[in-house]
């Protein structure tokens, strides 16, 4: 039996997360590990994660953990190693196993799936294309030129992503049916995208659209040149904003041609305070939430907070499948915790918002930032304060490029006949357009 007593690590960055690990801290330890991962030595990876693991109760990586230090030239080693990594949950201290464990196993598919799919977590997209490429001899059809397919379009390579798609045959199997139909509207959309959006490396909105047919309201005017590209890291959001949202969800759903006969309330109580602002301003009727209602828009403020509200699961689950005519507005949308279902209009991306009615930080007298008391007045009342709101523009830092209406509309009316179609699968990836992530 393999034992760490006594054993440290010699490498700078593993020292660095050996004395998080000292003072108790396992987040603070994962985060020394994120950075240059791919080229520490996996035997002391393996005693750092080892005794992380062991302090979060996760016995599966701790053994795999354990192992790995033991004997870090063995490929089962590595492959156990990386796949309890990826299950729980920090697939970039997989990659450097995986690769290694990928060369010494010749080549094996199931190192190769798990490689890739290690990838993909941490939005390597392009990573996953070279390596599927590099033992394209060994593939089938399903998954893996698929996910060769997939991969090449993540990463914003169109031209490969058709080239691939175009050979690749019908799934034998039925489960892949699903997969298949959301690529080809992917790819549709895509087709319908490039006339009037660059769908380059900052085309937030356009591949947006592309990967989830969404369409993305307003750009963050904060940061796009230092980063952020149109995301939001922390917002403390306004009445303004919210009525700006809602504007311009009004503006897209005339754009598309799109004629809801209602608006349809979630039960929670941030997205009833938007769903009652948002019908006075499409004016339409306010009805409870049903699943089955056609022609109607459907309002959350934050998909996740819906989430974790009573019934949450089973609702997210009902409009995940789509109902006609029915259109998913969220405001605030996270892309770094995306929600399980992708709604078809959103207001902005962020890292982490705060809504209005929530206690916000403010700086008191004294120089402290304190948080507020939430607002506990009626939905109503609040809704009101967003009708009466000022949603002019942020202006910013000047950096962003400009977004007037127009902008939008016009992309709307090119897309709208691929827009509101199939199923509203959740996005396990940024896309083509990262953004700095704050931790």
């Amino acid at each position: 039996m393999f034992s760490r007593k006594n054993r440290r690590p010699k490498t700078p960055e593993l020292l660095n997360a050996w004395q998080a690990l000292d003072e108790g801290d396992v987040p603070g330890a994962l985060r020394q590990l994120r950075q240059g991962t791919d080229d520490l030595p996996l035997d002391e990876l393996a005693l750092v994660v080892a005794r992380a693991a062991g302090s979060a109760g996760f016995d599966d990586l701790r053994t795999a953990a354990d192992s790995l230090a033991a004997r870090p030239e063995k490929a089962q080693a590595l492959y156990d190693f990386g796949y309890a990594c990826i299950e729980r949950g920090v697939p970039y201290l997989a990659i450097p196993a995986l690769r290694l464990a990928l060369r010494q196993a010749q080549g094996s598919a199931a190192v190769l799936r798990e490689l890739v799919s290690a990838y993909e977590r941490e939005g390597r997209h392009r990573d996953a294309v070279e390596v599927l490429t590099a033992h394209e001899s060994g593939l089938v059809d399903w998954p893996d030129r698929y996910l060769l397919v997939y991969n090449a379009l993540m990463a914003g390579d169109l031209a490969v992503a058709r080239r691939r798609h175009a050979r690749l045959p019908d799934p034998q199997d039925a489960m892949w049916l699903p997969a298949q139909a959301r690529q080809r509207r992917m790819l549709e959309r895509a087709g319908r995208t490039e006339p009037v959006s660059p769908l380059d490396a900052t085309d937030l909105r356009g591949w947006q659209y592309v990967i989830g047919g969404t369409v993305l309201g307003t750009l963050s005017p904060y940061g796009f040149e230092s980063g952020m590209t149109g995301r939001f890291a922390w917002l403390q959001d306004t009445h303004g904003q919210c009525l700006r949202g809602l504007l311009r969800l009004k503006a897209v759903l005339g754009a598309a041609g799109v004629r809801p006969t209602s608006v349809s309330l979630l039960p929670e109580r941030g997205s009833r305070i938007l769903g009652l602002a948002a019908a006075e301003v499409l004016e339409l009727p306010a009805k409870p939430f049903a699943p089955d209602r056609e022609d109607t828009v459907v309002v959350a403020y934050d998909l996740n907070v819906v989430a974790d509200a009573e019934q949450g699961p089973e609702i997210l689950g009902r409009l995940l499948e789509r109902t006609p005519g029915q259109v998913l507005h969220e405001h605030a949308s996270s892309w770094t915790d995306p929600p399980v279902v992708t709604a078809d209009s959103v207001t902005l991306l962020h890292q982490s918002a705060t809504a209005p009615w929530e206690g916000q930080l403010r700086a008191g007298e004294d120089g402290n930032v304190d948080r507020g008391a939430p607002d506990g007045r009626p939905e109503e009342d609040i809704a009101a304060d967003i009708l009466a709101a000022d949603a002019s523009p942020d202006e910013g830092d000047g950096g962003a490029p400009a977004d007037p209406v127009e902008k939008l509309t016009d992309f709307v009316s090119a897309v709208r006949d691929t827009w509101l179609t199939g199923d509203r699968a959740g996005l396990n990836s940024t896309g083509p357009v990262s953004s700095s992530r704050f931790r």
